[in-house]
């Protein structure tokens, strides 16, 4: 018996770096497919967000390497916690110099976002995008899916597919309908300011740094090199503060510009010998404020022939560097299930068994402060003071916490050098 091969696309909402990522790995093993797109262009926006080896693996087996990463970002050295008073609490080597077979990059969040777009478009096709196209619904039938779709001038259209993947983020429709009942956001009291400043790299040059506690805290690494005339690179920082969330998020806006003098006062005799904090805050160009936000794990990431990936299935807490590196994983982790199950609501069933549950427990891990929760343990231990951190936490304490945390979130050294990869070189879909 002849199998014919079903033509008929697999839809994705939303062109972000989870459905881009998709449409680039269902491309590499036939599967056609259209990315539906609310915004009317595409635009690097964003600050600077981290890679991990896990992510990056994946990209590699997409045919994006190093030479292409490196023009968007550094590959980090290190990660380390200062505390208040300027003493180290816990430092380690970041990608390959830790043993990983794949580099960690810093990178901006924008430019890696029109990076897989631009390469989309070259491998896809031009019409593979389709912007000002919001996904607002769907609705599973007989051996397909169609999707309601709205575009920027107001015109409603309904499209069938094979599937329908959401990676539409943080206020995904598509989960509103699978999950009707889901609470509101969830917003635990931490307000970041993000922004970028030109500054001399500290420490190994590409180190990932937080300096201060669990509740108030600066965290900066560098997304370029330095430039050569200068000695300068373009250094990402977030500060944060935790106030009283009874009331909720006040603000409205779930991202606004705001001025460096609205919130500098928290940071004020933040000086070190080897960085000034206020003067980075300062050198800001623009600064934007956000609350740290997530939302509570849903049972299930699949309805029918529709599925949640990125955001839309596990928006979490910014940090374990791990929410774009995860939604480049759901991606792939699901073009394997589609090898093994063909386009088939079997293949969704099998990403969801083998993610939902574990990643869901990674976003509850990551409200408990996630990799952060060893300045939580100086905080209790001795209130953030302190000369000799062996005293407060011994070092053997420090490196297994960071080891459950790397385990937890997928990228553990040598389980992750020794697993195969996630699409073989060269495998498609069956008939494709």
């Amino acid at each position: 018996m002849t199998h014919s091969f079903d033509s008929r696309p697999v839809l994705i909402a939303g062109g972000g770096i989870g459905g881009i990522a998709l449409a680039l790995t269902l491309h590499q093993i036939g599967v056609p497919c259209i990315v539906f797109e609310a915004v009317p262009e595409l635009q690097p926006l964003g600050v600077g967000i981290n890679l991990q080896p896990n992510a990056v693996r994946e990209l590699y087996d997409l045919g994006i390497d190093d030479r292409a990463l490196d023009s968007i970002g550094i590959q980090a050295r290190e990660w380390a916690l200062v505390g208040r008073n300027g003493n180290d609490i816990y430092s380690e080597p970041r990608g390959l110099l830790a043993g990983y077979r794949w580099p960690q990059y810093s990178v901006h969040r924008g430019q890696l976002q029109m990076l897989l777009y631009r390469t989309a478009l070259e491998r896809l096709g031009p019409d593979a995008v389709r912007v000002g196209h919001r996904v607002t619904g769907y609705r599973n039938d007989e051996g397909g899916v169609t999707a309601f779709i709205e575009t920027r001038e107001g015109q409603r259209k309904e499209i069938a597919g094979r599937l329908l993947i959401a990676a539409d983020g943080l206020h995904s429709a598509v989960r509103a309908q699978m999950h009707p009942g889901q609470p509101p956001i969830q917003w635990g009291g931490a307000i970041l300011w993000r922004g970028t400043t030109p500054g001399v790299p500290i420490r190994s040059g590409a180190s990932f740094v937080g300096v201060g506690s669990l509740r108030h805290r600066v965290v900066l690494y560098p997304i370029s090199p330095p430039d050569p005339a200068t000695g300068l690179a373009t250094i990402n920082w977030i500060a944060e503060i935790t106030v009283d969330n009874s009331e909720g998020w006040t603000q409205g806006d779930w991202n606004r510009r705001v001025s460096v003098d609205d919130f500098i006062q928290n940071f004020e005799g933040w000086n070190y010998d080897w960085l000034d904090v206020p003067a980075m805050l300062r050198g800001a160009k623009e600064v934007f404020e956000y609350p740290m936000i997530d939302r509570d794990p849903v049972p299930t990431w699949v309805d029918g022939r529709v599925a949640l990936l990125g955001d839309a299935a596990h928006v979490m807490y910014p940090v374990g560097s791990n929410g774009a590196s995860q939604a480049i994983v759901d991606a792939r982790v699901l073009g394997a299930a589609m090898l093994a199950h063909d386009v088939t609501p079997a293949a969704l069933d099998a990403y969801n068994d083998q993610l939902c549950a574990d990643i869901s427990a990674l976003v509850l891990r990551n409200r408990g402060a996630g990799p952060f929760g060893i300045l939580g343990l100086v905080d209790e231990r001795c209130g953030g003071v302190f000369d000799d951190i062996e005293k407060v936490i011994p070092a053997a304490e420090r490196d297994a916490f960071m080891a459950r945390y790397k385990a937890a979130a997928g990228f553990a050294i040598e389980t992750l050098n020794a697993s195969p990869p996630t699409i073989a070189p060269g495998v498609r879909v069956h008939g494709a």
